[in-house]
């Protein structure tokens, strides 16, 4: 048998080396995405060395493709667009058209044709949405007025792009200059056409997909099945993509993007974008290294001219157009530095156009270098921005306004609690939430400590004071104000993760409690070895309660009755 079958290491080379690669661009605190187009370049054939078939690249690269579109369907927000319309709309709109419009101005310059330009100026006019929701939670800026309107911004783009990719297949000839689009009929047949199978789609996924899709999602959580829960959300991600271009002829990306959106709408949601949440991320770092594949490093070399021109486009070009926009609005200059910055680089969206433009022989291979060349490089340029702009912004007396706007710090910073002698809890999942449950019947004061911005919402709806956050940043562990904590109780499934925690908790201060939960005697060792006082194993618990219930039969409660025992003064 045959080991080194194409699809086989296709999939392994690419994986390892883009773990090795996203490992050392993490490492220099660079976007782990930068490590995966790298991956790319070396399995390309423009590199010696082991060359990947780029046939199967591109077909897992479609898999990709559909479930990083389910993604941004599943955390599409109408109530988060609709909070900053009034400037994220018409900014983004503008922003766009002045990226579109220089990209177009470059490939005139070039000697491109004029589909070829739009399509190069519209692929430059789109930030990626990894690279700028990293950048916002790395400065806790997600929850703030400059985040909103940050992600907003990105929602206009997004949808204007899923746009994009309908309406380019059916204006390819007139762009084109064929002489089948000359006239008004021409044109209007195909795009009445492509639009009606879009309507035709969406009038079928809101009316029958909108009830369909969550009562069976909700039919088999009742099952109790995880592993078939998982299938299941998958099947219909991929299953509607799929089913959409085949009964619809529309792609799979906005196939992919209904089924999320329409998802997004069920209390499941959230379960939904965890379970697939791994088999997500591995199919988008695929399809970026196949991308990364497409990219000729000799580009830098061959024509730097038209490069620098490019990446001064992505990182100068449309962050000025967005730092004038948000000015006119009136908005502070903090808020329009972070903007500029956000927008300051390309990704998915991109690459995802520059395809489809090469494929429709509309932009030359030369423009979809220049994409990924300046794709790359932007996103390396990203930090340095954003540093850039923490420095400036620094600089800035606390008091200082300009047109009486005050300026604002260029990090957020993370209040600390006012709580003391009460308990930390880490995670609010399925365990956290049953301790959170009955620290709250006891009415003990607690600080919740969740890496989900729902969740924590919730909770602070409630009256829970909770943080948004990984728990094992320093901050963190400051701002829930652990040194005059009476407990900390790891309630994360993640035992590596808890280590980490309990790690950072106790040396924080060296005679707190420290509880946390563990799967196996393995992970029972390492989180005691790095500073938990109890380690509660759940497996072992469960067997323990069982043996004591038929200890005594007469005393066997019945199935819907949960003992919880209060934690000890």
């Amino acid at each position: 048998m045959a080991h080194n079958t194409p699809l086989i290491s296709t999939i392994v080379v690419g994986l390892v080396l883009a773990f090795a690669l996203g490992a050392v661009a993490q490492r220099f605190r660079v976007s782990p995405l930068v490590g995966y187009l790298l991956a790319g370049v070396v399995m390309g054939p423009f590199t010696p060395g082991y060359v990947a078939d780029q046939h199967l690249a591109n077909e897992l690269a479609e898999i990709g493709v559909i479930l990083l579109m389910f993604g941004v369907g599943l955390h599409f927000s109408l109530k988060d667009l609709l909070s900053v319309r009034a400037i994220a709309v018409p900014g983004a709109i503008v922003q766009m058209m002045v990226a579109t419009l220089l990209g177009m101005g470059l490939a005139a310059l070039l000697g491109w044709p004029i589909g070829g330009g739009l399509v190069f100026g519209l692929a430059l006019s789109v930030a990626s949405t990894v690279v700028l929701l990293r950048a916002l939670q790395e400065r806790r800026l997600v929850d703030t007025e400059r985040g909103r309107i940050a992600v907003g911004w990105l929602i206009v783009e997004d949808l204007a792009m899923v746009l994009a990719l309908v309406l380019l297949p059916a204006l390819a000839g007139l762009l084109k200059g064929e002489a089948a689009y000359a006239g008004l009929s021409g044109i209007a047949w195909p795009l009445a056409l492509t639009l009606g199978k879009v309507g035709g789609f969406v009038f079928f996924m809101l009316v029958i997909g909108r009830r369909v899709v969550p009562s069976l999602l909700h039919y088999v959580a009742h099952t109790g099945s995880r592993e078939l829960f998982r299938l299941a959300v998958l099947a219909i991600a991929l299953g509607i993509a799929f089913g959409s271009a085949i009964l619809f002829d529309v792609s799979f990306a906005l196939g992919a993007f209904f089924a999320g959106m329409i998802l997004s709408e069920s209390e499941l949601s959230h379960r939904a974008a965890q379970e697939t949440l791994p088999l997500r991320d591995a199919f988008a770092v695929l399809f970026f290294v196949s991308v990364g594949m497409l990219v000729d490093p000799m580009i830098a070399l061959r024509e730097p001219w038209p490069l620098l021109a490019t990446v001064f486009i992505i990182v100068i070009g449309k962050s000025a157009a967005a730092f004038l926009i948000v000015r006119m609005f009136g908005h502070p200059v903090s808020t329009a530095w972070t903007i500029s910055a956000s927008l300051a680089q390309i990704g998915e969206f991109s690459f995802i156009l520059a395809g489809l433009g090469v494929s429709l022989a509309l932009l030359p291979a030369q423009g979809r270098d220049l994409i990924l060349a300046g794709a790359i490089i932007s996103i390396l340029l990203n930090p340095l921005v954003f540093a850039l702009v923490d420095r400036l912004l620094e600089k800035e007396e606390p008091a200082a306004a300009i047109d009486g706007k005050p300026i604002e710090k260029a990090r957020e910073p993370l209040p600390v609690t006012s709580l003391s002698d009460h308990v930390v809890l880490v995670g609010y999942g399925r365990v956290g939430s049953v301790v959170g449950r009955a620290l709250r019947a006891a009415e003990r004061p607690f600080l919740v400590i969740e890496d989900s911005p729902h969740i924590v919402e919730a909770l602070q709806k409630e009256g829970v004071e909770a943080m948004t956050g990984n728990a094992n940043a320093p901050e963190m562990i400051e701002a829930a104000n652990v040194k005059q904590a009476q407990a900390v109780l790891v309630a994360i499934p993640d035992a590596f993760e808890g280590g980490q925690v309990v790690a950072k908790a106790r040396a924080a201060r060296s005679d707190i409690a420290i509880i946390a939960r563990a799967h196996s005697d393995e992970e029972v060792a390492h989180l005691k070895l790095h500073g938990a006082d109890v380690v509660i194993m759940g497996e072992e618990e469960i067997a323990k309660a069982m043996i004591a219930q038929i200890g005594d039969a007469s005393q066997v409660l019945p199935t819907n009755v949960i003992q919880s025992t209060p934690l000890s003064a």
